[in-house]
């Protein structure tokens, strides 16, 4: 007796059903890293309270339980009704669903627009930027959402925003919320011309408010007023806790406490456009920060991320950054 073998139709609902149960197992996997924000925003819970872990412990298992129950309800069901309304009512209900999702920052109806930068490259990737910040301008310290600060690892701070006076505000709130919180500040100086404006209240703020500083040669030169870089460097060490600094195509110097890592830059094959390095360095520096990783290779992933952007024109990596990094570094 031979055994018949699968139509084609039949295959398909099994790719389909296959689809399906990838689609909860990536539901699953996602959960780990929204459950903590969704908790502190939505629900108001602190996190290493018993509510907080129960509210988790919820959160895991009567999905994987309801996914059990339902996919043998759907088949009695499919069995009962048919298959055709059954996935009607199916999709009905996963589009309804939908309602319960939330997004952190309203959208608004009035006021400044949104910030923008027109950049003109040139073949040498020089460049002149003319930049419009917007609504930037209006941030105040009402704008900082406790939960989303606590929510954070790392809160990152653009030296930029430090000229409007209500935004200033808003930098030392965020910066004392993330420490209550016991998270850690990262701040980058953004210009030398920036840091020329507000020298005296930049230290003042590495010295009393950021953990992480990222900075380019020629601004840590500034903040400090030295002219070489590795004056700069002694008088950077021991004013905050993890000190970047990037050097262009002679790469990174990382600094924390004892330890000094010097990292070369990522090797590119043709330099074509600049915007976007600094931001992506730092990107790649706090992406292996936050996961764990020692210094060096924060360094090193950083490195990637920005040589990555060098090499076409604006500032979104064309290629995904985790596959470069995991080819590359592994």
């Amino acid at each position: 007796m031979t055994t018949p073998r699968l139509t084609g139709t039949e295959w398909l609902i099994c790719v389909i059903a296959v689809i399906g149960f990838a689609f909860d197992t990536y539901a699953l996997l996602v959960l780990p890293l929204i459950v903590r924000p969704a908790l502190m925003e939505m629900a108001k819970i602190k996190p290493g309270t018993p509510e907080f872990n129960l509210w988790v412990g919820l959160l895991f298992y009567i999905p994987a339980v309801a996914g059990g129950i339902f996919g043998l309800l759907g088949g009695y069901l499919t069995d009962r009704l048919g298959r055709r309304r059954v996935l009607v009512w199916s999709i009905l209900i996963y589009a309804v669903s939908a309602v319960g999702t939330g997004f952190a920052t309203p959208a608004s109806r009035d006021g400044a627009p949104t910030a923008r930068c027109l950049i003109f490259v040139t073949p040498d990737a020089q460049r002149t930027m003319n930049t419009y910040l917007g609504a930037c301008l209006e941030l105040g310290p009402e704008d900082v959402d406790p939960a989303l600060i606590a929510a954070a690892r790392v809160i990152y701070l653009e030296g930029y925003l430090w000229d409007p006076p209500r935004a200033k505000e808003a930098f030392i709130k965020a910066s004392a919320l993330a420490h209550e919180a016991g998270n850690q500040v990262a701040l980058t100086l953004s210009d030398s011309f920036c840091v020329d404006r507000h020298r005296d209240e930049f230290r003042t703020l590495v010295d009393q408010h950021v953990d992480i500083l990222f900075a380019n040669e020629a601004e840590i030169c500034a903040l400090w007023q030295v002219a070489d870089f590795d004056a700069a460097l002694q008088a950077t060490r021991g004013r905050c806790a993890v000190a970047a600094l990037t050097r262009s195509a002679r790469g990174s110097v990382i600094l924390a406490g004892d330890e000094l890592h010097v990292i070369d830059a990522a090797p590119i094959d043709r330099l074509v456009d600049t915007t976007g390095a600094g931001d992506q360095y730092a990107a790649g520096f706090l992406y292996g920060y936050c996961h764990g990783h020692d210094l060096a290779r924060c360094g090193r992933i950083a490195s990637l991320a920005a040589a990555e952007v060098l090499q076409h024109f604006g500032a979104r990596p064309e290629t995904p950054l985790r596959d470069l990094v995991r080819a590359r570094l592994g």
